[in-house]
């Protein structure tokens, strides 16, 4: 989410710690907002993960921080394992037919809202008709659902064409146009949460903002919400393992400033931060709290090539030869990040099992380490810019977080030795990704961070009609590619068309790569236990326990 957006990227320094108590301890007073009053027995594990999420409805977030919230107060129908494997949800097992176009998944008995009320295989029909609904807009409608029958017809308007059905309340049946090797990932994906039905057309785009309408069927549900505040999630009595679940809560308090979560961290008032001042970082190297774990992803560069000068290709391929990866990953960002030489990066894996990147443009990567300044010149020169000359100065827009305005700040020396001048716009985050996703930018950072291990996943982010195509890229070359890769039932002819699609957004400059994801947090271990990281950038807290 996963922009992603979720796009959607994790800020570079991120820390994770828990603080909450037992009966005779402290723990978060949720009716003042705070994270250090008593409040009796209750078991509340106080998080920090990000700011004012821009949405919390499953079918419209492509934001990581939203996506993990969401990921707590949500089940679908299938989950990932510590593993990233395939796991058991709201259904407790599941068929593929033999051609591997229909999967029938048995939900659980006895399942129910967090209101009490039933959910049944019909709640299923409803909310995965309702992310193709075009008055809906889901941003991920394509990436989840492209490959199920009918989906053209249902994004086009007529969204009961989508081939899934309930033939009884227990079961929920998927028909495919073609087969999708990775569609038990997608059954595990948060934008095909189930919605209620009754709580969203009666509240509409609001049913999602407050706690009184944020129907849920996951660990924990929502009763608390205090915009700039914080977000209380207590544990889901109606959920179907709620025995298993050890803390009685979880309080996201809603903090973009670093500095203010990093002094929360440090006073004890909150336990798992997200967010570090960058010039922590090197001082938290070695520490016991101090923590860092790989995920599947890129920080990138959208350009809008729908806006002069961006529809030229060779200004696109000049911006990109002009910098210096090794500089940014290993010494502006301390380390933290992997200096990108491809798109699809470590993680990713090809159809043979192998890793997608080793086995791209003959095993070399696409980028050199370091800047060729030259060879941007020469990009620069052919677009008809001889030295930036004509060239308008251009903005680039991010939300100052973690590394990304010193990125920024360091764009404007690189591209000035190629003769290109750029002013520099920092937007509030509940503000940049729909700004982003609506074109409202000129260049802008970006980033995905995988849902699952398969390439398409982040490839298709390019793919012309794609909800998370923020810079519009359009190539019918590189189309025709995702769209082999997506109906082939050849092994080999999918790989070659996955990697052939790279080398085709590479060479046109489609976006800008830039480093590779990790994630690295502060956890504070003599207070809370049992949290785990997945790959796909998202910190599991149904499993955690106060220990302190």
């Amino acid at each position: 989410m996963k922009t992603r957006s979720l796009t959607l990227l994790m800020a570079a320094a991120m820390t994770v710690s828990a603080v909450g108590c037992s009966s005779n301890n402290t723990s978060t007073n949720s009716t003042a907002g705070s994270t250090a009053a008593a409040t009796g027995d209750k078991k509340i594990l106080s998080v920090q993960i990000g700011p004012n999420p821009e949405t919390m409805d499953p079918a419209l977030n492509s934001a990581l921080d939203a996506g993990n919230m969401i990921l707590e107060s949500f089940e679908c129908l299938l989950t990932n394992d510590k593993d990233g494997n395939a796991a058991p949800g709201a259904a407790e097992s599941w068929e593929v037919s033999e051609d591997g176009k229909t999967y029938t998944f048995k939900l659980r008995d006895g399942l129910k809202w967090s209101d009490g009320t039933p959910l049944t295989s019909e709640d299923f029909v409803y909310s995965w008709q309702r992310v193709c609904d075009p008055n809906v807009a889901a941003p991920y409608a394509e990436t989840v659902l492209s490959m199920v029958e009918g989906y053209d017809e249902a994004i086009a308007g007529d969204i009961t064409k989508l081939n899934v059905e309930a033939p009884d309340e227990k079961t929920f049946i998927v028909h495919l146009s073609n087969a999708c090797p990775y569609f038990e990932s997608l059954a595990a994906f948060a934008t095909l949460s189930p919605v209620q039905k009754a709580t969203v057309e009666k509240n509409g785009d609001a049913w999602a903002t407050a706690a009184e309408t944020y129907v849920s069927n996951g660990p924990f549900h929502v009763t608390e919400w205090v915009p700039n505040s914080y977000i209380l999630m207590e544990k889901n009595p109606n959920y179907w393992n709620a025995e298993n679940i050890k803390i009685d809560g979880i309080k996201f308090n809603l903090i973009e400033d670093a500095n203010a979560a990093y002094n929360a961290y440090n006073a004890g008032e909150i336990a798992f931060i997200k967010d570090v001042p960058t010039e922590e970082i090197a001082s938290l190297e070695g520490r016991d709290d101090f923590f860092v774990a790989p995920m599947i992803g890129t920080y990138y560069i959208s350009l809008n090539t729908e806006k002069e000068p961006y529809t030229n290709p060779d200004v696109r391929r000049a911006l990109s030869l002009a910098i210096d990866r090794e500089y940014l990953a290993n010494t502006l960002m301390q380390g933290t990040y992997s200096p990108a030489g491809n798109f699809v990066g470590p993680g990713w894996m090809d159809t043979d099992g192998t890793e997608f990147y080793k086995n791209s443009n003959g095993g070399e990567s696409f980028f050199k380490p370091t800047a060729d300044i030259e060879a941007a010149k020469a990009a620069l020169e052919a677009a008809g810019y001889p030295n930036g000359e004509g060239l308008p100065v251009l903005t680039y827009s991010t939300n100052d977080s973690g590394y990304h305005k010193a990125v920024a700040e360091y764009l404007q020396q690189a591209w000035k030795e190629i003769g290109v001048n750029l002013d520099v716009e920092i937007v509030e985050w509940a503000s940049f990704t729909p700004m982003r996703r609506n074109g409202d930018f000129e260049i802008a950072r970006n980033g995905w961070v995988g849902d699952y291990t398969d390439p398409s996943n982040i490839l298709t982010l390019l793919y012309s009609t794609n909800g998370n195509n923020d810079g519009k890229y359009n190539n019918p070359e590189y189309d025709a590619q995702l769209d082999l890769a997506s109906t082939t039932l050849d092994p080999k002819e999918r790989s070659a068309a996955l990697h052939k699609a790279e080398e085709i957004l590479i060479e046109d400059a489609g976006c800008i790569p830039v480093a590779y994801y990790n994630d690295f947090w502060l956890q504070n271990t003599n207070v809370v236990d049992g949290i785990w990281h997945s790959a796909y950038g998202y910190w599991h807290f149904e499993d955690a326990e106060l220990v302190g």
